[in-house]
């Protein structure tokens, strides 16, 4: 199975915060091929810039952490933004509606 990171998920991967995240999920990345969306890279650099997510790598490191990690860079289609998600998500984050739909263009597990 193929799983899309969620960025709360790469983050803590990056910075050796797996310790923090449920048994369950540890298992499932643990256990299948991970891909990260440009779209958290692109949320984590939003969010250092105004102060609200600190990151342990500079910004221009995070691909190469990705590479290291050896997922998948996935990046940003037009499928992928124009993809309606049903049922419809219960978040308003466009970053996290954004990954939704990329799952399922992809056919990727969330």
């Amino acid at each position: 199975m193929r799983l899309l990171l969620d960025t709360h998920i790469f983050l803590a991967i990056t910075e050796n915060r797996m310790h923090n995240i449920p048994a369950r999920v540890r298992r499932l990345v643990d256990e299948n091929s991970g891909v990260v969306s440009v779209a958290s890279l692109w949320k984590i650099a939003i969010k250092n810039r105004l102060g609200k997510l600190p990151v342990s790598l500079p910004l221009e490191a995070l691909p190469e952490a990705i590479n290291q990690m050896e997922p998948q860079l996935l990046q940003i289609t037009a499928a992928h933004a124009l993809m309606q998600v049903e049922p419809e998500p219960p978040t308003r984050d466009p970053f996290d509606r954004l990954l939704l739909a990329q799952c399922k263009v992809e056919g990727l597990s969330s």
